[in-house]
């Protein structure tokens, strides 16, 4: 039995892409014990992160995707735990935006299993929003972290560069509406919703565009 929890920290900061930037709100989703954790996007205060990690062993920073709030964190919070930086490298060149002359520790794969106090997470590549976008599903958790790719009321945004809303839309229907009607959708911004809620809007988000 996992003695894994899930815990929750909201970090602000700002998001640039295509010369704009905007003032956002992320959420930091820790996983773990008493005793080690994996955290899945350092976004914008490796400080308040560390101190939510506190004296347990950080196992891998988890990147979901690569735009810039969801990373910019990263390399600091590295720096100071040791723990390795993870992410799928189709978005090594959004990364490279934000860290030119840095690159991760590892690459994350679909289908690829990360283990952390009892509980397993599978990486699912989950291509739209960004090219290596990946949400990571916690059955035992009854949880799915789902990055930019899903949110409650539809998907992530795909009017910038490097995005595809055709691929979100198939990465969202074939991915992860396929998954328990009851696994919660813990999202980079915004509120939880669950794959349940979201299902049955899926014709409306085709139909509207985004």
């Amino acid at each position: 039995m996992t003695q894994a929890r899930i815990e929750h920290l909201v970090t602000s900061g700002k998001f640039s892409l295509d010369g704009g930037t905007w003032d956002v709100d992320n959420n930091v989703w820790l996983v773990g014990d008493d005793t080690e954790v994996i955290v899945i996007d350092a976004a914008h205060d490796a400080d308040a992160i560390a101190g939510a990690v506190g004296g347990r062993t950080l196992r891998a920073i988890v990147c979901t995707h690569a735009h810039n709030d969801h990373i910019d964190a990263a390399p600091a919070l590295a720096a100071r735990t040791g723990a390795p930086v993870l992410l799928h490298p189709d978005d090594l060149p959004l990364w490279k935006l934000t860290h030119p002359d840095l690159v991760p520790d590892g690459e994350l794969a679909d289908g690829q299993v990360l283990t952390v106090a009892g509980a397993e997470l599978r990486v699912l590549h989950t291509p739209g929003h960004a090219p290596g976008a990946v949400c990571l599903y916690a059955p035992a958790l009854r949880t799915l972290f789902s990055g930019d790719t899903l949110f409650a009321g539809g998907p992530g945004a795909t009017g910038r560069s490097y995005s595809h809303f055709p691929a979100i839309v198939e990465s969202i229907r074939d991915r992860l509406l396929i998954l328990p009607a009851d696994t919660v959708v813990r999202t980079g911004h915004g509120e939880t919703t669950t794959v349940g809620a979201e299902a049955p809007h899926l014709q409306e988000w085709i139909d509207r565009g985004f």
